[in-house]
């Protein structure tokens, strides 16, 4: 019988063979088990949706990394599909970058992506440019991230945000110089424009290396389907707005309800009853574990 494949390994395997990789955005572990619930292969956190959650506060480069890998934890712990996570700028140099890897490989992620952006980053979708370090600092940084990991199928991400600010050529350049320095996928972040499909083809026909992007908000961007994505070239999709955006409407209209109504009573089909969400929770298998080993 052959060994069952770790996530890391599933994660590393589907890279290169099948379908685009497709991982919703979640930014804690109840919205982890609704992605492995709805049958997703992969699940992504967004350092955004989680800056959101724990802090209150805009991505703005308040989570650090002791906040993030803790709350990556329990969500790679609840499911048993890869855990994508957002690792910003590495929380410092080449050395910082090192404690980071071991760091997201102890709390049982499968992928991080490290970014170009000078500290403090901010979210690559406010507006501006932002501005980035030298193409020399960071490929020493994937180095350092590749050099670090315990785990050979530890996926390291290469992000750049060279686009915005430096133009589209040299954010290929970038991704082909941190492909060369180690990273296993690029990921060049790119905004809406009259030529984001251009942009896009050119991104993977010129990186070199299996290609990730990111589809979060609207435009041309927002409005590709997953089929149409695939066929531009790309290996992993992530839609980091997803659940944080999709809670936060529907937490803001049962609220406007319950004040205008008094109950909740207009609301109950579009919210999970209780079977669901214990559902959700997995407590069918509480319940086994309970039978098996507390005499029912």
């Amino acid at each position: 019988m052959s060994e069952k494949l770790t996530v890391r390994q599933q994660l590393r395997s589907r890279l290169h063979s099948g379908a685009m990789i497709v991982a919703p955005g979640i930014y804690d572990a109840y919205g982890a088990r609704l992605v492995k619930h709805a049958g997703y292969e992969a699940v992504y956190m967004t350092g955004n949706g989680v800056s959101a959650s724990l802090l209150g506060q805009p991505d703005v480069g308040m989570v650090d990394l002791t906040l993030f890998a803790a709350h990556a934890h329990r969500a790679a712990a609840c499911v048993d599909i890869p855990l994508i996570c957002d690792a910003d700028t590495g929380y410092g140099n080449a050395v910082n970058v090192r404690h980071t890897v071991r760091e997201f490989e102890s709390a049982g992620v499968a992928a991080i992506h490290l970014e170009d952006q000078v500290t403090p980053k901010r979210c690559g979708h406010m507006p501006g440019s932002r501005p980035v370090v030298s193409l020399a600092e960071h490929a020493g940084k994937i180095a350092a991230a590749v050099a670090a990991r315990r785990d050979p199928d530890f996926l390291i991400i290469a992000r750049t945000d060279a686009a915005t600010g430096l133009g589209l050529d040299e954010a290929i350049r970038r991704g082909r110089a941190y492909h060369e320095a180690g990273a296993d996928v690029v990921f060049v972040e790119l905004k809406n424009s009259p030529t984001i499909l251009e942009d896009l083809a050119r991104v993977t026909a010129e990186s070199g290396a299996p290609c990730l992007v990111n589809i979060d908000g609207g435009g041309q961007l927002g409005a590709l389907t997953i089929p149409q994505i695939e066929q531009l070239g790309f290996r992993i999709a992530i839609f980091p707005g997803l659940a944080r955006n999709a809670a936060g409407f529907a937490i803001r209209e049962a609220l406007q309800t319950l004040n205008r109504d008094g109950n909740m009573q207009a609301m109950q089909a579009r919210m999970l009853n209780m079977k669901e969400y214990n559902t959700v929770l997995d407590i069918a298998t509480i319940e086994q574990w309970e039978q098996d080993y507390m005499g029912g």
